[in-house]
């Protein structure tokens, strides 16, 4: 079973910047693709980013692209998403997510995913 454990949340000023940390272990596969998405307060959960199994193609939701970059680390199955110049909107919990094999699918929903981790609250201050 795919394990995935988020780090980085917190609480921030508009402007800021976070980096949330993604790790995969357990899993038959080391370097799934693997997306970002999040829960803001009263709302549904929404796609934010995704990169696929060797970083080769990333998909961003239109409101942050240009201010968030995801890409993997070293070993792969450690993910990050970038997160600068923060806006209160941006406020959520932050879900990482894995598909269950490498393949091609880089998705931007959530039932294109097959693991969740428990979440990280970031929170951005006006």
């Amino acid at each position: 079973q795919q394990q995935l454990a988020e780090s980085g949340g917190g609480l921030v000023q508009a402007g800021d910047s976070l980096r949330l940390s993604c790790t995969a272990s357990g899993g038959t596969v080391s370097n799934p693709t693997m997306g970002w998405f999040r829960r803001p307060p009263g709302k549904e959960r929404e796609f934010v980013a995704a990169i696929a199994w060797n970083g080769g193609n990333m998909q961003y939701e239109a409101s942050v692209e240009g201010r968030f970059t995801i890409s993997r680390g070293n070993p792969k199955s450690t993910v990050y998403l970038q997160m600068n110049s923060l806006k209160p909107e941006d406020t959520a919990v932050y879900y990482c997510a894995a598909r269950r094999w490498i393949d091609s699918v880089v998705g931007r929903t959530a039932a294109e995913y097959d693991y969740w981790g428990q979440g990280t609250q970031v929170t951005v201050s006006s």
